[in-house]
């Protein structure tokens, strides 16, 4: 059984930071792309940072600079910092694992005020 879980999420003033995290399990992590998406009330989800097997790195160019994916194959988790956080990322942020078939965690929510 395949098992996103992520954790980090919480509230956070404007210009404070956060690390989120995504643990897998039932999957190859290593094989896996990882990906970060969020969703704001009443938008639609968006891709925010992606990061290949490989360790490829990706950013939405609303987080370049402020956001940093990265992953521990060993760990099986990703995980995604972000710094310089601004209201406009308040959002739940969904943790997907890409390989042929995509997963997806249940999200954590990250609330930043002004």
């Amino acid at each position: 059984q395949v098992q996103l879980v992520e954790s980090g999420g919480g509230l956070v003033q404007a210009g404070g930071s956060l690390a989120l995290s995504c643990s897998a399990s039932g999957i190859s992590f290593s094989l896996y792309d990882m990906n970060w998406y969020r969703q704001a009330p009443g938008k639609q989800r968006e891709l925010v940072a992606s990061i290949s097997s490989r360790g490829t790195t990706n950013y939405a160019d609303s987080v370049k600079g402020r956001f940093t994916i990265s992953r521990d194959t060993a760990k099986k988790t990703a995980y995604l910092q972000m710094v310089s956080l601004k209201p406009e990322d308040k959002a739940i942020y969904y943790c997907n694992a890409y390989f042929r078939a995509s997963y997806w965690g249940q999200g954590t929510k990250v609330t930043v005020s002004s």
